[in-house]
């Protein structure tokens, strides 16, 4: 069943436009207004095929119907048929101005009528299919662009998880940091967007170990001078891997039909893990590595997963340390506060302590 919705201030014609169109009340419904207010009204309540309505009424004017319909995106793709017994010639072409979709005369002819409605509402099914494949096409388009970023996601923290493997004492511990990270961020008041950037990032804070030796990675002892140079330059060894284009995506690139930058990920993804890979071993009183960055020259995110790469280290066994307590690491955290620490993050997470501890012994 199609809807029709006739405007017009006369009474009189709209019961005839009703008595014309009886014949085809199987398929089609008749609404009449004798307003453009009224008719306003109605169509907020109902869902119409076709409206035709007067062009010339005491308070407002078909045009006025038009514009209101055209300023809703809701209403905007109904066609509209505006009824005149003016024989101006200017009203035909202002009224497609206004988004008419046809103009017909008074004393209306009932054939003429009849093909008008007819053609409108065969213009109406088709926008709304178009609508309707428009829908389903964007649905599935959302439906893969979250099955796309769920995959890189899983990219990231499986490709951060191949980079932990290589000792087996810090098991989750990129996990549990970007866990710590979110709940972190989140008493921090950050929005969700950033919250989830920083969750989903931080598992590569220790990307660059890659590049650092067994014999000094997995060393059971204090490391000398060297081998903590060496040791220190992961930070920019995981930075330098997040940044630098590898020269086979280059070839890629190259190939691609779409040209340069056709295969760059995000790079507020890519930045935001190179910023939290560079300076999450940076301290506050600016006795950190590697650039020695102090106060708020550190970037947030690098703050933030620091705190939580300390305590998790100090809650987990290291090949050169057993694992602390609840209570010595939380004595640690507070005596590095102003110096290792930023104080406004520990201010604002200093009763996130039982959050942590259920995520370290979810995840252990």
């Amino acid at each position: 069943m199609k809807n029709l919705l006739f405007v017009d201030d006369e009474p009189n014609f709209l019961e005839a436009m009703q008595r014309l169109l009886h014949r085809h009340r199987h398929k089609w419904q008749v609404f009449l207004a004798g307003s453009v207010q009224e008719a306003l009204q109605l169509i907020k309540g109902n869902s119409f095929d076709v409206i035709l309505s007067d062009y010339q009424m005491p308070d407002r004017s078909g045009f006025d119907l038009l514009t209101a319909l055209q300023d809703d995106r809701g209403t905007r793709a109904i066609p509209v048929i505006i009824l005149t017994g003016s024989e101006e010639k200017h009203i035909k072409r202002k009224a497609l101005e206004y988004g008419a979709t046809d103009l017909l005369n008074k004393p209306v002819d009932y054939d003429d009528l009849i093909a008008r409605i007819t053609s409108a509402i065969r213009l109406k099914t088709y926008q709304d299919e178009v609508l309707e494949q428009n829908h389903t096409l964007e649905k599935r388009v959302q439906e893969r662009t979250a099955e796309l970023e769920f995959l890189h996601y899983d990219l990231i923290w499986r490709l951060a998880k191949a980079g932990e493997l290589r000792n087996e004492d810090t098991g989750n511990h990129v996990m549990r940091v970007a866990q710590y990270s979110r709940q972190l961020a989140i008493a921090l008041g950050l929005s969700k967007k950033e919250t989830d950037l920083i969750f989903y990032t931080a598992p590569l804070h220790d990307l660059g170990k890659i590049g650092v030796p067994d014999k000094i990675l997995l060393k059971n002892g204090k490391l000398n001078a060297e081998e903590w140079a060496i040791m220190t330059r992961h930070c920019q060894l995981g930075a330098s891997i997040l940044l630098e284009k590898p020269k086979g995506l280059a070839l890629l690139e190259a190939e691609s039909q779409f040209g340069p930058g056709s295969f760059n990920i995000d790079d507020e993804i890519k930045n935001t893990a190179a910023t939290i890979a560079l300076t999450h071993h940076e301290k506050w009183d600016g006795s950190g590595y590697p650039r020695g960055l102090a106060g708020s020259d550190i970037p947030l995110a690098g703050r933030i997963v620091a705190f939580a790469d300390v305590y998790d280290a100090l809650r987990s066994k290291r090949p050169y340390k057993r694992v602390l307590s609840r209570e010595e690491t939380w004595s640690i955290i507070e005596n590095g506060v102003g110096s290792h620490f930023d104080p406004d993050i520990f201010e604002k997470i200093k009763d996130k302590n039982d959050t942590l501890e259920k995520i370290l012994n979810a995840m252990h």
